[in-house]
């Protein structure tokens, strides 16, 4: 109960102080890449349940509404897109699936479907809580994670989860934010790819992160 009422007031007054810096971004994305400006996707939600994630478009539109195959690589994005995911502006929109109920403000970041009907029982366990805004895993590392060791640092998280985990977590992700931690640079996969990709291993990679448990 706690968490729902901080995250709808947190939400709230995000979106509300982060409002000048959203509209700055959607004229840049506008003259940059034209429209659209949001980039809508079905991603897993608690329990599996899929909802529409909202995040700013910062990728060529034709590569965008590609779900069932690979993204392109981020050499495909933008410089302003370059800029918005260098410091995650363009998951700010994902305030609204707060407010919405559709996440937390801390969680395990949001999977794609796919990944998510390709876990094993352990590691459903993953989708037993809210999706997040930012997480355990990306105060540890972010997208340079290999896929399996973000999948435990998530489940590590949903079974440690407390008021000081969400504290600590919240404190160090402007950090890792400012320090540039993780984050996916020019000419290697973005975050979205690796999701994907990482469906068709999906199976070996279950096996190995049982046995490393």
């Amino acid at each position: 109960m706690w968490k729902r009422a901080f995250d709808v007031a947190s939400a709230s007054l995000l979106l509300v102080a982060c409002a000048p810096l959203l509209a700055v971004a959607a004229i840049a994305i506008y003259i940059d890449m034209g429209r659209p400006i949001f980039f809508v996707q079905k991603r897993a939600g608690r329990h599996g349940r899929p909802f529409r994630i909202l995040k700013l478009r910062t990728l060529c539109a034709k590569e965008d509404d590609k779900e069932s195959a690979p993204p392109s690589p981020i050499l495909d994005a933008t410089a302003v897109g370059r800029v918005l995911r260098r410091w995650a502006i363009d998951e700010l929109p994902q305030l609204w699936n707060v407010l919405r109920g559709d996440m937390n403000i801390v969680g395990p970041r949001p999977v794609l479907l796919p990944e998510a009907r390709g876990y094993d029982d352990r590691q459903r366990n993953r989708l037993t809580v809210r999706p997040g805004l930012t997480g355990w895993a990306q105060i540890h590392g972010r997208n340079a994670l290999p896929w399996h060791e973000r999948v435990e640092l998530d489940l590590w998280y949903v079974n440690h989860a407390t008021v000081w985990t969400d504290l600590k977590i919240l404190l160090y992700t402007p950090v890792v934010l400012l320090a540039g931690t993780g984050v996916v640079g020019p000419g290697t996969q973005d975050p979205s790819t690796d999701e994907v990709r990482s469906q068709s291993t999906s199976k070996s990679i279950s096996a190995e992160s049982v046995s490393e448990a």
